[in-house]
């Protein structure tokens, strides 16, 4: 303990470095944690990093996939859902398929069961290095709510592939029947799971007396829960947490304060920052065991790189395939909702560029530190060390090759640049914003029309929702006055809910405006 401790410490303190780093350079933090921790691991006398493969799921992937969930906009996945289904579901089916053949028929001992279990470990992106990459890149928002919106379902359906692929190379069978039974169960049951368990959660934060630290303590536990019940009645856990996820964000403003959204936002933040990056350290720690396993098999190291560019080269292909088969078919099927391109040259470009964003990270480690070292009769896992040296290989080849190219790629192609109409992302957002003054005005007007004229306290607040003056003085805030103020603020929220039904509003544009009404409302209470 003694050991492992100013180690695990050392560990958060070099995160936060090279993430800082990372910041300076203008390049994704998970490429700058993963060389970190592929140099620190050759750093003699460090404690060995090992993790329990059966924790490892449950450790990291519940608070991921839990944050993902109540980030993103669900109003963008709903109008997106096509494109984000077949890129969450068949593209990731598409792409173990690929995986699998290719290894079986060049890999000696390899089956058709351990090409779909290495295929299922790394055909799912990583939302968390697309998201580092993209941030210094500006794109569409519809392109970022795919790319999200796949995140969070394709970690659920390269796990089932994963599931099925464990069992088949364990039984040495796969029964067909057996299998889609299971399948229908794992995302029927995951979802319904994670819906019933996300309504219980939100009735408990309702109608228990919580405050904010027992709100936060009780949302960092839920999605544990949630995956693990939907595990131990073996369906999909992963589903369960996103189900669950989506559910309780959209009714956040029901059963949490203000300042309960207020502090879980710097809590979550804070969090999920640490867990992304000892997942990237691990990544990199983690090679050296497992080229020491190789030797013991006598696999060469060569060979072994040369299987991995042969699996990366494989994933990109696939992808890349995929982008240009979904946007073909949507403009043959669907043209109306296909993404606008401005000339031919973009539209042909996009879907490379969406292709080339498929970068691996925290899923596909997981998944491959997943794998059981024995079966239970005591016998070895097969290839288990090739398969933890090819997803090491993917996941650093995407972060290196795409991750650093990625950027270049979009400025050099101008396919989104183009596309990005800042001057009207700003529009909508002062629209949004005089709108909602225009709303507070009448509200007040109809509601309290006796009490504005001669009220020197109402007439104060009037002019603090026009100009938003800073008062040094806070003596005509009244409890009367604070009253209405409060009341005033809830009206808001419920205005900009429904505002938020418009599809033309961007959903960023709404939870940007309920959190300032969520800190105006905490300095309220501190007058």
């Amino acid at each position: 303990m003694h050991t492992i401790l100013p180690f695990l410490l050392a560990m958060v303190a070099i995160i936060v470095l090279l993430t800082m780093w990372a910041a300076k350079l203008k390049i994704a933090y998970p490429i700058l944690l993963v060389i970190g921790g592929l140099l620190i691991s050759f750093i003699p006398g460090l404690p060995m990093v090992k993790i329990d493969p059966n924790l490892i799921f449950f450790i990291f992937l519940p608070p991921l996939l839990f944050e993902a969930a109540w980030s993103i906009s669900f109003k963008e996945m709903k109008k997106w859902w096509r494109i984000i289904g077949s890129f969450a579901f068949l593209v990731v089916f598409f792409t173990a398929l690929s995986v699998a053949l290719v290894t079986n028929y060049l890999i000696p001992g390899f089956t058709i069961a351990l090409g779909f279990l290495l295929g299922g470990i790394v055909s799912p992106p990583d939302a968390v290095s697309t998201g580092a990459i993209t941030k210094f890149v500006k794109i569409p928002k519809s392109t970022s709510a795919i790319l999200e919106g796949e995140s969070l379902l394709n970690d659920a359906s390269s796990l089932i592939i994963f599931r099925f692929a464990l069992v088949a190379v364990g039984t040495g069978q796969f029964i067909w029947q057996d299998a889609a039974l299971s399948f229908l169960w794992m995302v029927i049951g995951g979802a319904g799971i994670g819906l019933l368990l996300g309504w219980i959660f939100v009735q408990a934060h309702r109608y228990l007396p919580t405050d904010a630290p027992s709100d936060i303590a009780l949302m960092l536990i839920e999605p544990y829960f949630m995956y693990w019940i939907a595990e131990e009645l073996h369906s999909s856990g992963v589903l369960a947490v996103v189900s669950g996820g989506l559910f309780m964000s959209a009714r956040r403003l029901l059963f949490l304060s203000s300042t309960s959204r207020i502090r879980a936002f710097s809590v979550w933040e804070s969090f999920i920052f640490i867990l992304n990056g000892m997942v990237f350290l691990i990544i990199g720690l983690e090679l050296p065991e497992i080229m020491d396993g190789l030797r013991s098999k006598g696999i060469p190291l060569s060979t072994a790189i040369g299987y991995g560019l042969l699996v990366t080269g494989v994933l990109i292909a696939a992808r890349i395939i995929s982008s240009y088969a979904a946007l073909i078919a949507t403009l043959i099927f669907r043209p109306n909702v296909a993404p606008a391109a401005s000339s031919r040259r973009m539209r042909l470009t996009m879907p490379l560029l969406l292709g080339w964003t498929g970068m691996r990270g925290v899923v596909s480690l997981a998944a491959a530190l997943a794998i059981p070292i024995a079966f239970d009769n005591g016998m070895a896992f097969p290839h288990r060390d090739l398969i933890l040296f090819i997803t090491f290989e993917v996941i650093l080849l995407t972060l290196l090759v795409q991750g650093l190219t990625l950027p270049y790629f979009i400025k050099r192609a101008g396919a989104f640049g183009e596309r990005i109409n800042k001057e009207n992302e700003e529009s909508v957002r002062q629209k949004v914003k005089q709108d909602l003054k225009v709303h507070s005005y009448q509200f007040l007007k109809n509601k309290y029309n006796n009490g504005l004229n001669g009220n020197a306290g109402m007439e104060k607040l009037l002019k603090h929702l026009e100009e938003k003056s800073k008062a040094t003085d806070d003596s005509w805030m009244n409890e009367k006055t604070k009253s209405i103020f409060m009341e005033l603020l809830e009206s808001q929220r419920l205005y900009l809910s429904e505002l938020n039904k418009d599809v033309s509003v961007s959903e960023d544009v709404i939870r940007q405006q309920l959190y300032q009404i969520d800190l105006e409302e905490e300095r309220l209470r501190m007058i």
